[in-house]
């Protein structure tokens, strides 16, 4: 089988490490891929948008199989792009159709979907630049802290939460006058504050069943202790102490299957991943956000705890016969620590020079933000987020022992990481 994996960041490389591991795969073809991902397969010089673009280097390449990593290519339909064109519609695609999609492209959709399927969540209001003064009464209802949420993709950092309520009502004014996530925050969301502690729960579904894959919890602060501004992700940790038998329970029960009842009820076809973003309250989980594929930094901890051949799971899918698989999982702890760009996650430096990766021992390396420079040989620095380490350790300290070992032989200007991955765990 020849795939086409869509994406260029550390889930990506990921998912590349994943799938090279399967027999049934014959090419790996990623798009347009990273520094890292050359060593999995072949880059190809596509951004994930260019939807022509692919379809010609699927036809060139004879792609029996499209991965659709992140969110917007699934979020601007894709998979409805495929469906559509008799030439590449008996490719198989991996990610949800448009429609489907929206439970990440639109917060006020997601939240609709959950209000009306009884799947627990915060009270909230969705607001437009017409109904700021609205807005403003709908703060003075709530206690703080306050949850201002842009509507639409804001690579991950479209939530802003604020301590007073004079600081609120002058965050959600500029949200929405002065377009500060640009055109996904034409609409925001005011939300009522959950206090717990959060984590992510991932299900791969044909559309008919479902598969629970292994938890994982993210950090997305810049700073020690969570602090400072959110980032995509700083490292995450696989299994979650805290989601034992009984709390996933709640999870299927109260959850994932009210979602895929939900899903069916509202006629809305979904294969592919879901991401549950959720909060544990007290020992009961609320959502927080649905996302229609892996997160990252959680693939780099959650994919090497699956056993399963990664092909034969996607396959399944495609087929709708996912009820004939069992998930197989790697007991011990992964750990993933993300080493990033200074000024990231603001302005940030690029084309620092990358060495030492030849020197980790006992971890896993995927890149993130990186590019080769084909004249020197060189892999450079070329995002926010540059390279994640992941080990596998018996405790949770062991894996990021380990991680934290081999993130300081890899060096370049102006490196950064955080030193406290898993600190409230």
């Amino acid at each position: 089988m020849n795939i086409l994996l869509l994406g260029s960041g550390g889930r990506e490389h990921a998912l590349a490490w994943k799938l090279i591991q399967s027999p049934l795969l014959t090419e790996l073809y990623i798009a347009p891929g990273n520094a890292g991902t050359r060593s999995a397969g072949t880059n190809l010089p596509l951004s994930a948008t260019d939807f022509p673009g692919i379809k010609q280097a699927v036809k060139e390449h004879h792609i029996d199989m499209v991965v659709v990593g992140p969110e917007d290519p699934l979020v601007l339909g894709i998979h409805d792009f495929f469906l559509a064109d008799p030439e590449i519609r008996h490719v198989q695609v991996i990610g949800p159709v448009k429609q489907a999609a929206m439970l990440e492209g639109s917060k006020d959709f997601a939240k609709k979907f959950m209000f009306r399927h009884g799947i627990p969540t915060a009270r909230y209001q969705t607001f437009d630049k017409s109904a700021i003064v609205s807005g403003l009464n709908f703060l003075q209802t709530l206690e703080p802290p306050y949850v201002l949420k842009a509507d639409g993709l804001a690579a991950g950092k479209g939530v802003i939460i604020c301590e007073t309520l004079e600081n609120a009502a002058d965050e959600f004014t500029r949200m929405l006058k002065d377009s500060m996530f640009g055109a996904a925050s034409q609409k925001v969301l005011i939300e009522e504050f959950l206090r717990g502690i959060e984590l992510s729960v991932f299900v791969l579904t044909d559309g008919k069943s479902y598969k629970i894959l292994p938890e994982a919890k993210d950090y997305k602060k810049i700073g020690t202790g969570d602090t400072g501004p959110n980032t995509g992700g700083m490292g995450s940790v696989s299994p979650v102490p805290f989601a034992d038998a009984a709390f996933m329970k709640k999870v299927e029960e109260r959850i994932i299957r009210p979602t895929m009842k939900g899903l069916l009820a509202d006629n809305i076809a979904y294969s592919g991943f879901i991401f549950f973003g959720l909060i544990n309250v007290s020992g009961d989980p609320f959502v927080i956000e649905y996302n229609c594929r892996l997160g990252d930094p959680e693939t780099e901890s959650v994919i090497p705890r699956l056993n399963n051949d990664l092909v034969q799971l996607l396959g399944s899918v495609a087929s709708q016969s996912l009820h004939l698989e069992t998930i197989t999982v790697d007991p011990r702890f992964a750990a993933t620590v993300m080493v990033v760009s200074k000024g990231y996650p603001g302005i940030y430096d690029k084309g620092k020079v990358i060495s030492g990766e030849e020197q980790v021992k006992g971890s896993m390396v995927f890149h993130a933000g990186t590019i080769l420079n084909t004249s020197t040989g060189q892999v450079l620095s070329d995002g926010g987020r540059v390279i994640a380490v992941t080990s596998l350790g018996e405790t949770m300290d062991d894996a990021l022992a380990q991680s934290y070992e081999n993130i300081h032989k890899i060096n370049f200007d102006g490196k950064n990481f955080r030193g406290d991955i898993g600190f409230d765990l």
